[in-house]
């Protein structure tokens, strides 16, 4: 099988890890370091926001299947492009990628569908905002309406950052979310879809605050562990009837199907789940963590799904054992980044915000490096994770990931 991979950070440095071995070829547009040294992959140069581009290199290398890693080209449609021109696309279409690309639409979707999520208010205008922030208890939580890398959200129990926040957003073009705050444990949940049937994979917990103790600043995500030993029996097929088939189906009766990964972001509160927000790709951190203990060909799965052919696909096998990532990032970050460092990866490290200067690996981004640890509980793959770290010059990571598990 020749694949085709689109992205660049640790999510498809992942990806390319776990379908490597099973394809002939996995040509990574553009890659990096990390999916460079990987036997059988390549990567070109290329915009993958530019369809007809993707197109031209999919018919060039005469590519199976197509795996679209990040949100911006779904959101921009590039999915479409790919599957007029006949390729089998793992990643929904533009119309289907709103899920992700705007909250307000995702809040439509969960409404008509009756899926539980937070009471929220969608606003455009600065009166709005203080009437919303009047309705809702602290903790305040405050949604960029559009992409934001996972960063546009603020959690916060001072009323002024929540306010500047949303001000923020509407300055920016954007509208924005005033939301109910959510409490109890969070849980991620990866849906393969393939318009019709979704397969659940693992799930996961990721830890989005910068720093120790859930303190900090959001990021797009600091740490991740899988399996979750304490998750409450019956909580993947609670969040398949009640969740993912109901959108599925909804997004089926609006004429665009989904699919590809739907990442379902939940929160165990007290009344029940909630859903906290959709991705429409495979999140990071928590595909470096679930991957591994995939023992089922990543890309028989993927094809299925692109294909329609789920329904078909026998029950995915996996490694009882667990895996804990711990992030690497830039001095800076979430902010004002300091790049250009040296950085010392491990064989199995997942390379995110890296290039290659002088022949030297050099962080280039925000989040710089994932590492993995593995054992046949949490706390051992914990364990494991935190042994292998080799921290760059200025390097942020946190010390609790899957702590006390």
């Amino acid at each position: 099988m020749k694949i085709l991979l689109l992205g660049s950070g640790g999510r498809e440095h992942a990806l390319a890890l776990a379908m490597a071995p099973h394809a002939d070829v996995l040509i990574a547009v553009p890659g990096n370091p990390g999916i460079a040294q990987i036997e059988n992959a390549q990567c070109l140069d290329g915009d993958i926001l530019d369809g007809g581009a993707m197109e031209q290199i999919a018919r060039e290398h005469e590519v199976d299947l197509v795996v679209i890693g990040p949100e911006a080209p779904l959101v921009a449609g590039v999915s479409d492009d790919l599957r007029a021109a006949g390729f089998a696309v793992f990643g929904p279409g533009g119309e289907a990628a709103r899920l992700e690309g705007s909250k307000a639409f995702a809040k439509e979707i969960m409404a008509l569908a009756e899926v539980p999520t937070a009471m929220a208010h969608i606003c455009t205008t600065r009166e709005q905002v203080d009437e919303a922030l009047q309705m809702f208890p602290a903790p305040y939580v405050v949604k960029d309406d559009g992409l934001a890398a996972g960063k546009g959200v603020v959690v916060t129990g001072d009323l002024e950052e929540a306010r500047d926040h949303a001000y923020a957003c509407l300055e920016a073009g954007s509208s924005v979310l005033i939301e109910e705050y959510l409490d109890g444990q969070e849980i991620s949940l990866l849906c393969v879809c393939d318009g019709r049937t979704v397969i659940p994979l693992e799930p996961a917990q990721d830890f989005k605050r910068l720093k120790d103790g859930n303190e900090g600043p959001n990021t797009g995500g600091m740490g991740a562990y899988s399996p979750l030993p304490w998750a409450p029996e019956g909580l993947v097929e609670e969040t398949l009837d009640r969740v993912a088939y109901p959108v599925i189906r909804q997004m089926e009766r609006m004429g665009t199907p989904f699919i590809g990964i739907l990442y379902v972001g939940l929160a165990l509160t007290s009344r029940g789940i909630r859903v906290i927000e959709f991705n429409v790709r495979f999140g990071d951190p928590e595909t470096q963590a679930v991957l591994p203990r995939l023992r089922t060909p990543l890309p028989e799965v993927l094809l299925a799904a692109a294909t329609g052919r789920l329904e078909h696909l026998p029950p995915l096998e996996w490694d009882p054992g667990a895996v804990v990532t711990v992030v690497l990032a830039s001095e800076g970050y979430p902010g004002r980044l300091r790049i250009g460092v040296p950085v010392e990866c491990e064989a199995d490290d997942v390379q995110a915000g890296t290039t290659m200067e002088d022949g030297q690996i050099v962080s280039c981004g925000g989040r710089v490096l994932c590492v993995r640890g593995y054992g046949d509980t949490v706390a051992e793959a914990r364990e494991d994770a935190y042994a292998r770290i080799r921290p760059f010059d200025g390097a942020q990571y946190r010390t609790d990931i899957a702590a006390g598990v």
